[in-house]
């Protein structure tokens, strides 16, 4: 359901300070619900939306190794903390700070994740903007082959500077 033809546009939604975007997915990424507030803000009908990828809503200004890092942390059965710039369906963008969780069966089974995303902080968006940037320079720069790993380098090597572990500096910004 991604629709390529979507050009990102340099219009910005901002989110009210107490909303809550709420989305849950299967296992593979399809969305089974999503609140009012995520159909708002990602400009798709309910209907467009359910039976789809989240990755409708991503944004081209995001690397492709801070979803790795999403999936390798999620799919492990850890929460996840992050910045993220979505795009709707109009192009225009809105960034979030997103909680993903595991949702789990009776046996401990993955069974699908749930995404509660907030409105970030201000100064939080101007710090991660930089290193999303270095991110995406690598990443292109390395190639489709070598993208991910040469984008999660430039993340390795900011924790290694700053001595912090992800969530920490997630949680420094």
């Amino acid at each position: 359901m991604k629709n390529k033809s979507i050009v990102a546009t340099d219009r910005e939604r901002t989110m009210r300070e107490n909303d809550f975007i709420v989305s849950k997915t299967d296992p593979r990424g399809i969305i089974t619900y999503g609140n009012p507030i995520f159909i708002e803000f990602s400009g798709y009908t309910e209907e467009e939306l359910l039976g789809s990828q989240h990755n409708i809503i991503r944004h081209p200004d995001m690397p492709r190794a801070a979803f790795e890092l999403v999936w390798n942390t999620i799919k492990t059965g850890q929460e996840f903390f992050g910045y993220v710039k979505n795009m709707a369906k109009d192009g225009s963008f809105y960034w979030v700070f997103t909680h993903i969780t595991p949702d789990f069966d009776q046996r401990g089974e993955i069974v699908g994740y749930y995404s509660v995303r907030r409105c970030p902080k201000r100064s939080a968006i101007e710090k991660i903007v930089p290193v999303y940037r270095q991110m995406l320079e690598a990443e292109r720069a390395a190639g489709p082959k070598k993208a991910i790993e040469a984008g999660t380098q430039v993340l390795l090597d900011l924790l290694k500077t700053s001595g912090m572990s992800y969530e920490q500096l997630v949680f420094a910004l």
